[in-house]
């Protein structure tokens, strides 16, 4: 079993992620390989705020816009909300992970590491820390955060997309979540290039028809024009990705 933690202050930006698709059954622990099994649980870090309105932010020393949320609420959500909860012996038996823009950025290469890394049966169980406002005391980073990871040069008003975005990006590279392990090999950026254009029926659609490489059922050939076509689509949609 690998638990996933997400300290978070809006719980149901996940009930989507949880409830639907491919993601949705792996993290519910329906779709595995050799019984290993996700479950994945959210911890509302207001839940740990002890003032009357719950509040989880203050202003930031020194001035400047925006709130940041606090260090020793955040540190109650992660010990009693997660380490006592889960039954754990000390924060080292878990990997912290904050989404920042001071993180490696994420992509497919590093999305395969991190389901190799983090999302097996031998790797510790995972902790993300979703931010919000102006961000986080930074105290409470150096103390209990082990990695950073950036979705891009971009900023959200919170880490839930971000995490969510890397949890269904990571899952698929984890053996038995996908129906067929093929389909993540053949997926773009496996290669350098984005992938092939996909047909199917009608034949006809609009005046537009199926290339006819595709239903002549020459095997070669099919592989020949997806490599022809992997390249033409990426120059022409994303030119950045040839060297």
């Amino acid at each position: 079993m690998r638990r996933i933690w997400i300290l978070t202050l809006f719980p149901e930006f996940f009930k989507p992620l949880l409830e639907c698709g491919i993601a949705g059954q792996a993290f519910r622990g329906e779709r595995h390989e050799r019984d290993f099994k996700f479950e994945v649980k959210c911890v509302n870090v207001r839940d740990y705020s002890t003032t009357k309105y719950k509040s989880v932010d203050d202003s930031p020393y020194g001035g400047g816009p925006g709130m940041v949320m606090k260090a020793d609420i955040l540190r109650d959500a992660l010990i009693k909300g997660v380490v006592e909860a889960g039954g754990y012996a000390s924060v080292e038996e878990l990997c912290v992970v904050y989404t920042s823009p001071r993180g490696r950025v994420w992509d497919n290469k590093v999305a395969r590491e991190f389901a190799t890394t983090h999302m097996g049966p031998e790797a510790k169980d995972l902790v993300f820390i979703c931010g919000r406002y102006e961000g986080v005391d930074e105290r409470f980073l150096e103390k209990y955060v082990q990695e950073y990871y950036s979705i891009g040069d971009v900023v959200l008003t919170g880490g839930e997309l971000a995490v969510m975005l890397m949890l269904d990006s990571a899952v698929r590279f984890v053996p038995g979540i996908l129906g067929n392990k093929l389909s993540s090999e053949a997926d773009s950026f496996e290669d350098g290039f984005i992938e092939y254009p996909q047909y199917t029926k009608p034949r006809e659609f609009e005046g537009m028809l199926v290339p006819d490489v595709l239903v002549q059922g020459h095997h070669k050939k099919i592989v020949e024009w997806q490599g022809q076509e992997k390249l033409r689509m990426t120059k022409k949609h994303r030119p950045d990705l040839i060297k």
